[in-house]
């Protein structure tokens, strides 16, 4: 039979008033009313101390604790330090601790499954993206050892594609080297200041030939015009600049536009690279700037690029502290979005 606090506390009561009485009984002079109001003054006070004390310090906090496994069951990890530092009762703070510990070891365990699982992902996006140059170049080379050297078109054909497949190969290793020492924070930025309409000027001439064959329009508006000046390391936003501008037009339409804005303000410089595309799908766009993420897989192959460009993006501007955005609409186009720190 489980004892409820009340009953316990009825039990210990009597008990308490029991003796009280006893030893009141061998006092002289101890009357009749003396000893009845001392029985029930003793059996009154005891009761509600008792029960105060199981019921509050007892009972409720084990039942709290109860309440605190269920929660930890159900993955709710809310509760504020401030909440334990404040709690006097030793069973609430060990209740508190307790929830705490394991709520911290809980997200350790769920943040090392999902480093495991992307490790798993990783590594077989690797595996895929190695094996589809290397198949193709060791397929050529293969038919040519098997003797279609002796033809010269054939062989000059297949020796050009397991170049092609090897410099894509070649491309592919150097993004993940890249990628790898941004990450651990092995590459270096050297801020300086860098005039991003210059830059922008820059790799509008680089891109000219392949906008030409698209028909694109590469077009630059700043506020106020003229030289755009921002702290950033010049060789990595140079990289960022002609990843976004090289995605925006090869992934745009034909007879396209690409326009980038640069606008000033006290402290930043805002830049946004627009086109006028197809656009990215809603259910896409918190995913494209994962490693080998591609929004249409086949397309993306077809248009070259090793599927790390807006990672490598990414962990870049991250090192100059500032965030990528992305908007898109289908059909409408994509802009995406960053702050650089100005300077005069």
């Amino acid at each position: 039979m489980s004892l409820s606090p009340r009953i316990i506390a009825l039990l210990l009561a009597c008990l308490i008033s029991a003796m009280t009485l006893i030893f009141l009984s061998f006092v002289d002079g101890a009357t009749m009313n003396i000893l009845f109001v001392a029985g029930l003054s003793s059996f009154a006070i005891s009761f509600f101390l008792v029960l105060y004390a199981i019921e509050l310090l007892v009972f409720r906090e084990v039942n709290k604790m109860y309440k605190t496994i269920h929660k930890l069951k159900i993955r709710d990890f809310n509760i504020s330090r401030k909440a334990i530092i404040k709690n006097t009762n030793p069973f609430k703070k060990l209740n508190d601790e307790i929830f705490v510990y394991v709520a911290k070891k809980q997200k350790e365990i769920d943040e090392l499954k999902r480093l495991e699982l992307f490790r798993r992902e990783f590594l077989a996006d690797v595996s895929h993206e190695l094996k589809t140059p290397i198949f193709a170049a060791q397929g050529f080379i293969h038919t040519l050892i098997d003797g279609a050297v002796d033809d010269e078109r054939v062989r000059d054909k297949f020796l050009s594609k397991a170049a092609k497949s090897l410099d894509g190969l070649d491309a592919l290793v150097k993004d993940l080297v890249a990628l790898s020492q941004l990450e651990t924070g092995e590459v270096k930025m050297n801020f300086d200041r860098v005039d991003m309409a210059h830059v922008t000027h820059e790799i509008f001439e680089q891109l000219e030939k392949i906008a030409h064959a698209k028909r694109t329009s590469l077009v630059l508006k700043s506020t106020p015009p003229g030289p755009v000046w921002v702290k950033a390391d010049a060789q990595r936003i140079l990289q960022v600049m002609t990843n976004l501008i090289e995605n925006a037009v090869k992934y745009g339409n034909e007879n396209g536009h690409v326009q980038v804005n640069l606008e000033e303000d006290k402290k930043f410089v805002l830049v946004s690279i627009r086109d006028d595309g197809p656009g990215i799908p809603p259910e896409h766009l918190s995913r494209i700037f994962e490693r080998f993420y591609r929004v249409e897989k086949s397309r993306s192959k077809d248009r070259g690029g090793t599927g790390l460009g807006l990672a490598i993006v990414k962990h870049i501007l991250n090192a100059h502290k500032s965030k990528i955005s992305v908007m898109s609409k289908v059909d409408k186009g994509t802009t995406f979005r960053f702050k650089l720190e100005r300077v005069d």
